[in-house]
Formats: C-alpha cells, structure tokens, sequence
C-alpha cells in the first residue's frame, strides 16, 4: 500500500555556516533538525496531504480510494511513534480547516453572486418591460418589432388567475397528501423499550477540531 510522502520544496536561504543539503527524505519528527528544518518538513507534509484531499473529490472512484488508502497508511504507519503520529494528524487538521474556511467563503462569494444576478435579472425584467409599453403604445396592433441587431418577438397564452380559493367547489379542488416518519416519537419509543419494526436506534459520535 502506498506511504505518504513529501513534496519537495525548495530550499529557503540557508545562513553562513549552512547545513548539509537534505536529500529528500519523507517527513518526519524524528529527524534532528533545527526549528526551520522541522518547518519546513510541516509545510510539506501539509502540501502533501492537501494534495490528497484534491484527490478525494475525484471523479474515478480508484482514484478516491488510493488517496484514501494512502492518507489512512500514513497515519498507521506511525503507530508506534506518537511524536510523528501527532504530526501527521496535526497537519491534517490544518488541512481540514483550510478546506472548511475556504467552503465558507466560497459559500459567502456564491450568496452575494446570486444576489448581483437576481438583481441585474430584476433590471433587464424592468427595462425589457419599459420597452415593450412604449413600443406597444406606438404600433398597438404589432405582434413583433425588428430592429438592426435584435427582434422582439411575442405570443399569446392563457393562465388561469385565482381570486377567490374558498369560492371553488371540491370539483375543482386537487387533494395532496404526504407522510413522514415522525422520527422524534419513534426515537422515545425505541429508548422506552419498544420495538417497532423497520427502524433501528443507531449511537454516533460526533468530532470537531478545535
């Protein structure tokens, strides 16, 4: 199964007395490096499994579930090494949080664009109404206007208009009935001991970084 490596990253500056080069070894706490090295090595390992977490959301199901395998070795290949499991585990969560901060304001960018096109929607509405009195005041018998880049062309349709819902007799009236599960009562009767066939109490355990 594959293991999670780094990505190689360029090397910052080095200061006069300058350290031997690494040659590329995988990320991990257990080296003994210096502050920068040991940043260096988190900032890696962050870009790696960023890159996997892209992987996730692709569209060929072996490629998801290689991404997956290969974060899940990552994690159990530290085992036996708490220092470096932490590690791992840690940039994930930086990972996560990136992820989920970035959904949120992608969610915000995604609201104000609705509103901008509801609202320009709203303008061409109104100006395409505009135009359409003033032309008919013209020509009232006019069915279609030509104009040198543009044609506005009309039809004609019919729509029933409801002024008074209660004046219709049940004739005229469609019934829609729905059910659901109600959900609330069914869990108190399952913890009070009752057993009601086709459904199951099941326990989950929620997570949250903080």
């Amino acid at each position: 199964m594959p293991v999670l490596t780094s990505i190689a990253v360029a090397p910052a500056i080095a200061p006069a007395a300058s350290a031997p080069e690494s040659s590329g070894p995988a990320c991990s706490l257990q080296r003994s490096g210096s502050l920068w090295q040991l940043g260096i090595e988190a900032q890696e390992l962050t870009t790696a499994i960023g890159q996997l977490a892209e992987q996730l959301e692709a569209d060929e199901p072996e490629q998801r579930s290689s991404a997956l395998a290969e974060l899940e070795a990552a994690l159990l290949a530290e085992e036996g090494n708490k220092a470096a499991l932490a590690a791992k585990a840690d940039a994930t969560c930086w990972v996560i949080e990136h992820l989920r901060g970035q959904a949120a304001y992608r969610q915000q960018q995604a609201k104000r664009l609705t509103e901008l096109s509801r609202s320009d929607a709203g303008r061409a509405d109104a100006l395409e109404e505009s135009l359409v009195l003033v032309l008919t005041r013209l020509q009232p018998q006019a069915t279609r206007f030509s104009f040198p880049n543009h044609e506005l062309t009309s039809r004609r349709s019919q729509a029933v208009e409801i002024d008074d819902e209660q004046a219709l007799a049940p004739e005229w009236l469609t019934v829609k009935t729905t059910t659901q599960p109600d959900k609330a009562a069914i869990k108190q009767a399952l913890k009070a001991g009752h057993q009601i066939p086709g459904v199951q109490l099941l326990s989950h355990r929620s997570w949250r970084i903080t």
